[in-house]
């Protein structure tokens, strides 16, 4: 079986950590996809990749796994503009609402997929390319049965960590402490990674990730919030 068959067959398998919700695009999200997805849009079929050529410089990449809305990764972009930040999203709205605000505030140092992050990993990134992996919030299915479609599972810590540079983060974050528990053991006994928390289990939310407003609610409730932050030191 040809590398590329193999890979193949591996998508068609793949459980999928996410359902699509919600896919209609307010009237200002689709004119914002309209005009400027095809300045900062990317679609996964599209190989080779040369990303210092699509950003215009050799900054460091971070890839963001489910920005939702966009809100927090245009604000670390403006923040960093020494980094060049890869969002990848599923749900177009989020997608048309990131365009709008990067075109808002004449960001420049993001590009964007609307597809499964696991094509991204799969085609578009050469292997120590990535300077962080940013996982916030994502979906928890909580329900046992469910378990298996969470997006952080052995395997896929296996496909994310040769994309990483030596020195490269994972950095994590939910509120749900079951997710969090599962993320951390993963990470744990994943190859290669040294875990970055003084207590050697979670980290507080470092400087360059924002406070979202779902996090700001949920803290008011009495909701928990756990960072993870591994390095890949091999």
């Amino acid at each position: 079986m040809t590398e590329i068959r193999a890979r193949e067959e591996f998508k068609a398998k793949e459980i999928k950590s996410y359902v699509i919700r919600g896919s209609r695009m307010t009237e200002a999200q689709q004119k914002a996809w309209q005009d400027y997805w095809p300045q900062f849009g990317l679609d996964p079929a599209a190989q080779p990749f040369d990303w210092p050529a699509i950003f215009g410089n050799a900054n460091p990449l971070v890839l963001e796994i489910g920005f939702g809305m966009g809100g927090s990764l245009l604000q670390m972009a403006k923040a960093a503009p020494e980094l060049n930040f890869i969002g990848v999203e599923v749900h177009r709205p989020g997608v048309g609402a990131l365009l709008k605000l990067m075109a808002e505030d004449g960001v420049q140092n993001i590009r964007l997929f609307n597809c499964d992050a696991n094509l991204v990993l799969a085609d578009c990134l050469p292997d120590a390319s990535l300077q962080r992996l940013q996982l916030y919030f994502p979906d928890p299915w909580h329900k046992k049965r469910h378990h298996k479609r969470r997006l952080v599972q052995a395997a896929f810590i296996e496909r994310l960590r040769p994309k990483l540079r030596l020195g490269g983060l994972v950095h994590m974050a939910t509120d749900w402490q079951h997710y969090a528990e599962q993320m951390l053991e993963v990470m744990q006994q994943a190859e290669g990674f040294e875990n970055l928390a003084p207590d050697g289990r979670f980290c507080p939310r470092p400087e360059f990730r924002p406070e979202t407003k779902f996090e700001r609610r949920g803290l008011r409730l009495g909701h928990g919030v756990w960072d993870i932050l591994f390095r890949r030191e091999r």
